[in-house]
């Protein structure tokens, strides 16, 4: 295959068993389970479970990953001090992927990933990423504003504890539950752009906390996993729904992003939104009816771009309403990639297994654009 093709659209990179979409249907299973399914009856730990192992856990086995998970939550001081020197002004996306990579320092393991790899060592050093995700991300919180970490507490759930070390306050059970759905819509994608590092990096066979990190690094553009704090500062710059038509004809006029609109495999709305808004909406009446201003703006904003772009198959996607339950959460907006990425590490991980599992380093080619062949000539005859 000669022809170039930007952005590999369409490219078939690689074979896969762990999610799929129907961009036409507007939807997403994992494992070939639907996303609205596992969102209503799973839950983090299940649906994690699922995407590593390929199918649904009985009770016994589900208790087991979980203890693991809840066993592995602590990380050793050293790394609560390293976080301790790096800058508070610093973005929390620098800060995840300088400590996952730190990890690998101070939890080594007997690493052997020829052929399949040795299934034990990729079993932990999975459990050990997954669980501490949560854990550095809660951390950093409370360093960068001059507190101490909460430790974790093996009693809570993943979401329970996350919120817990987060604020210092055990979570409203609905709050908890909401973030639980919010991690289970965004633990995996198919090969997008920050998993496709995954298989990349892990094709040399380069250790998981090298592997993780690079996915972090690509999940930070705001064209992927940092569209969701861009939604939320979009929607405080228009401030009231009063002001969305005129905003989102600008953006047209000028050619410019609207933030949270669009998706490149989904021609109706990305189903993940749809679970989003619904949250949304079932945590608002919670409170009385007390909207979220944001939440108002979202939802004009939304109508609008469904006139204007609904014929070229542009509708929100996930990022469009998961910032404003963030907000809820007391998350501040430049964390909201980092609990993305929380998420993220099951399906990452997912894919890095069933990468080992068949693994061939990738080394695509190149269509050459440059000069051809040309005789060197000495400087001084420049």
């Amino acid at each position: 295959m000669s022809e170039y093709l930007p952005g590999l659209a369409g490219v078939p990179a690689t074979q896969s068993n762990i999610s799929d979409i129907d961009g036409a249907k507007g939807l997403l299973t994992y494992r070939g389970y639907p996303i609205g399914q596992l969102a209503k009856d799973s839950s983090f730990e299940e649906t994690t479970l699922l995407l590593l192992d390929g199918e649904l856990p009985n009770a016994e086995e589900l208790r087991d990953f979980d203890s693991q998970l809840r066993q592995n939550r602590e990380v050793k001081f050293h790394i609560r001090e390293m976080m301790r020197y790096l800058p508070a002004t610093g973005h929390p996306m620098d800060m995840l992927q300088s400590a996952v990579a730190c990890l690998g320092m101070f939890y080594p393991g007997q690493e052997n990933l020829g052929g399949h790899g040795d299934l034990e060592y990729v079993h932990n050093m999975t459990v050990k990423i997954i669980a501490r995700m949560g854990t550095l991300v809660a951390m950093w919180e409370r360093i960068r504003n001059g507190y101490d970490p909460i430790p974790p507490r093996e009693d809570l759930s993943y979401a329970e504890n996350f919120l817990y070390m987060f604020t210092g306050k055990v979570p409203d059970p609905l709050l908890a539950r909401i973030l639980d759905v919010c991690l289970i819509l965004h633990a995996e994608h198919t090969i997008n752009a920050s998993t496709f590092s995954v298989l990349v990096t892990g094709s040399t066979l380069a250790s998981p906390y090298s592997v993780i990190p690079a996915a972090i690094g690509t999940l930070s553009g705001p064209l992927h996993g940092g569209a969701n704090q861009k939604v939320v500062e979009m929607l405080e710059d228009i401030g009231s729904p009063a002001r969305a038509a005129d905003y989102v004809d600008e953006r047209l006029t000028s050619k410019s992003v609207i933030w949270g609109m669009g998706h490149r495999e989904y021609k109706t709305k990305d189903p993940r939104a749809k679970i989003l808004q619904g949250l949304t909406e079932e945590f608002m009446r919670t409170r009385g009816g007390d909207i979220n201003p944001l939440f108002e703006v979202a939802l004009e904003v939304e109508r609008v771009c469904e006139e204007r772009l609904a014929s070229k198959g542009v509708y929100a996607n996930v990022d469009f309403y998961s910032g404003i339950l963030y907000t809820e959460m007391g998350i501040p907006k430049d964390q909201f990639t980092a609990v993305f990425a929380i998420a993220r590490s099951a399906g990452w991980l997912a894919h890095w297994r069933e990468q080992l599992s068949d693994n061939r380093i990738f080394r695509p080619t190149q269509v050459y654009t440059g000069k051809q062949r040309r005789e060197y000539v000495a400087i001084d005859q420049r």
